[in-house]
């Protein structure tokens, strides 16, 4: 009988570490997960290997990593708030870039050589062009963006150093929910578009919409979503990519596809049979017309192609997961 991998997921009870726990189970993996449970929810982890604590509690780590020898690491556990972040750089420079230092500082005594690194879009800052592939310039324009890229050119030096092995997934828009219904986005304060039009919809909630005089086919943005399946799924080949080429890479994960916002209001409508009553203001700073994934070098290296391209499905499986959870 084959050994199990052992998997450490940090960050593993919110909302994409908890559907990539699930679906590591799945496949045959022996997951551990290490959440301090200032965003995630325990009842999210399907796992009795779950250790409430910090990343950066570096007792926790020295205890952990000397009882379990783990094949791989996957880093999720970080905040996400772009706003937040301009309004509270430090917050995301300590949890984000220093606390992920000490987190690699224990990985590399342990002689863990696998890491998978949560990154974002926001790395590339205003666009130069679309759609958007690894070779664009990397300039962000908030901390946020900011605290992931120091991440990155640390796990580049890493590599070199120490021999640490490394993938970073650039991550655009994650939306959806497990389509069992067994796990689905539950952000406090909650900041994203598709579960804000489904409250919306449900509690016959005015739905505040930011710009509608872009220049796109409909006036509004337009943003590449990615199913939260689809994105752990590919977690989990650049995770048999890693553990097979032994090559640090950083790869976009996108639906390579754009939908307006008026596009995914009308699909909200469709899915609940629900009127969202809009209302329209200015432009906010510093959102673009249009950002969307070249995902190729994903596709061509990995073989990622998303199983829910539509976004009609990522909205669809939102609205059942929250029919039966709530929206509490």
């Amino acid at each position: 009988m084959l050994k199990k991998r052992k998997v450490l997921v940090t960050g593993g009870a919110g909302y994409i570490g908890s559907h990539m726990v699930l679906l590591l189970i799945e496949e045959g993996y022996e997951v551990w997960v290490i959440d301090n449970l200032s965003k995630g929810y325990r009842d999210a982890v399907f796992t009795d290997n779950f250790i409430q604590a910090d990343i950066a509690d570096r007792a926790v780590l020295n205890d952990l990593f000397s009882k379990v020898k783990f094949d791989a690491v996957i880093h999720f556990a970080g905040f996400i708030e772009v706003g937040e972040s301009v309004k509270n750089p430090q917050k995301y420079y300590a949890n984000n870039y220093v606390a992920t230092l000490i987190l690699l500082e224990h990985i590399i005594k342990a002689n863990i050589n696998n890491f998978i690194f949560s990154s974002t879009a926001a790395v590339y800052g205003e666009p130069q062009y679309l759609p958007l592939d690894t070779a664009h310039p990397v300039l962000p324009i908030n901390p946020y963006g900011q605290s992931k890229l120091f991440v990155e050119k640390v796990l580049m030096d890493y590599d070199r150093a120490y021999g640490l092995k490394s993938i970073a997934l650039r991550y655009f828009n994650v939306a959806g929910a497990d389509p069992k219904s067994r796990l689905g986005e539950r952000h406090s304060p909650e900041t994203h578009l598709i579960p804000l039009l489904l409250r919306a919809a449900h509690e016959s909630m005015p739905f505040k919409m930011f710009g509608a005089d872009y220049p796109t086919k409909d006036g509004t943005c337009i943003r590449d979503y990615i199913h939260v399946v689809d994105i752990c799924r590919a977690h989990l080949l650049a995770l048999d990519y890693l553990l097979k080429n032994k090559k640090s890479e950083v790869f976009n994960l996108g639906n390579g596809q754009g939908f307006s916002i008026r596009e995914i209001i009308n699909m909200v409508t469709q899915a609940t049979q629900k009127t969202i009553q809009i209302e329209e203001y200015p432009r906010r700073p510093g959102d673009p017309a249009i950002l969307v994934a070249d995902s190729d070098h994903a596709k061509t290296n990995l073989g990622f192609v998303p199983v829910y391209p539509s976004a009609y499905d990522m909205v669809d499986h939102a609205w059942r997961w929250y029919l039966k959870r709530g929206f509490n």
